[in-house]
């Protein structure tokens, strides 16, 4: 019996199936009951003892020879249909994305980038804090004594007491990072913290959830020009004007003294507002000198450091800018507002390219 012979006939059979369904056809051709190595085993019971023993272990050989064949056989068929479909399938990502279903950037996102890109350029960093906030960094370390009417000003989301009875809430303002920072680091400081501010008020000009961003100054002999001076500087900038006339009025913070509320001349005309025309103000941020109870707070000597501090709403600065008049429409998520008020992703805000388009 020639096995060396039979073994390649039946690998043969399995190497030349050219998909899985004529594999399936060489796997009972080769190891059915009806195959020749079946007849041969078969066989087996009319040889002698010495023959046989001889003859088994060999046919063995060959059919696990056979078995793992055809198992590689079906593992590279698997692998060239898959590598067919694949080809077939595929996705050629280099091209270039359809103008009607490109995405755009949210005024909010882009006003954002806008004021940080100017903060950045007069040597700022960006500071983020939580959401949820506890009460001494909301208020009492910002100068809100419990029970004090200043804490009226601000329609505040208050959790369920712990079992302490300590409440927390969603922050009213950005200003809870400001003392987080001079908490945990060393002064001086010079930041600007934009983020999500929560407050229960809703109309077209407020929302429950909107965007602040406030900026911090921290440093020796400071005083009030400094502020004046650095504000000038980021209304020329993000209105990109020249010139833009500001006055700073007497106002109230509990965080702040003195404090100043700080408006723009503008002119209104025909229901549009035009920067830096006419003889009408608009309010467009608060600011002031940070109070001495508020460095003594964060452990800072305020016979040492001084500081300033101003905070703005994005989104009414953002409306104030691209002439959008209803706050809401920032949060109804409509494709057809986005595709008109927002920005190409390729229009990303610079002080040498211009900041917006």
């Amino acid at each position: 019996m020639d096995i060396e012979k039979l073994e390649a006939d039946l690998i043969g059979q399995i190497t030349d199936a050219g998909n899985l369904g004529d594999l399936e056809a060489a796997r009972v051709a080769t190891l059915g009951k009806k195959s020749r190595l079946s007849e041969v085993m078969r066989g087996l019971g009319k040889m002698d003892p010495a023959e046989r023993q001889q003859v088994a272990p060999r046919l063995n050989a060959l059919k696990n020879s056979l078995n793992q064949a055809i198992d590689d056989r079906r593992s590279a068929l698997k692998r060239a249909e898959l590598e067919v479909r694949l080809a077939a399938e595929q996705v050629d990502i280099t091209l270039p994305a359809r103008p009607e279903v490109t995405g755009r950037i949210h005024p909010v996102s882009q006003v954002v980038d806008e004021i940080t890109e100017i903060f950045a350029d007069m040597g700022f960093a960006i500071a983020e804090g939580p959401d949820i906030e506890d009460d001494f960094h909301n208020f009492t370390a910002l100068n809100f004594p419990p029970a004090h009417p200043a804490r009226d000003m601000h329609d505040t989301f208050f959790f369920d007491p712990k079992e302490d009875g300590e409440r927390m809430l969603l922050r009213t303002h950005t200003s809870s990072v400001q003392i987080r920072t001079m908490e945990t680091q060393e002064p001086p400081h010079r930041i600007v913290i934009p983020g999500r501010t929560y407050r229960s008020d809703s109309d077209m000009t407020h929302t429950p959830m909107f965007h602040q961003i406030e900026g911090l100054v921290i440093d020796r002999n400071l005083h009030m020009g400094h502020l004046k001076g650095t504000l000038e500087a980021f209304s020329r900038a993000f209105f990109e004007l020249d010139e833009v006339r500001m006055r700073f009025r007497p106002s109230y913070f509990p965080f702040t003294e003195p404090s100043a509320e700080v408006d723009i001349g503008c002119s209104f005309d025909k229901g549009q507002i035009r920067i830096g025309e006419g003889t009408d103000w608009l309010e467009i941020l608060g600011c002031g000198m940070v109070h001495p109870n508020v460095l003594r707070a964060c452990g800072l000597d305020p016979e040492e450091w001084q500081g300033f501090a101003w905070g703005m709403g994005i989104d009414r600065i953002a409306m104030l800018k691209y002439g959008i008049p209803d706050l809401r429409a920032f949060f109804d998520s409509d494709v057809r507002w986005l595709r008109h008020y927002g920005f190409q992703p390729t229009d990303v805000p610079s002080l040498g390219g211009g900041l917006s388009r």
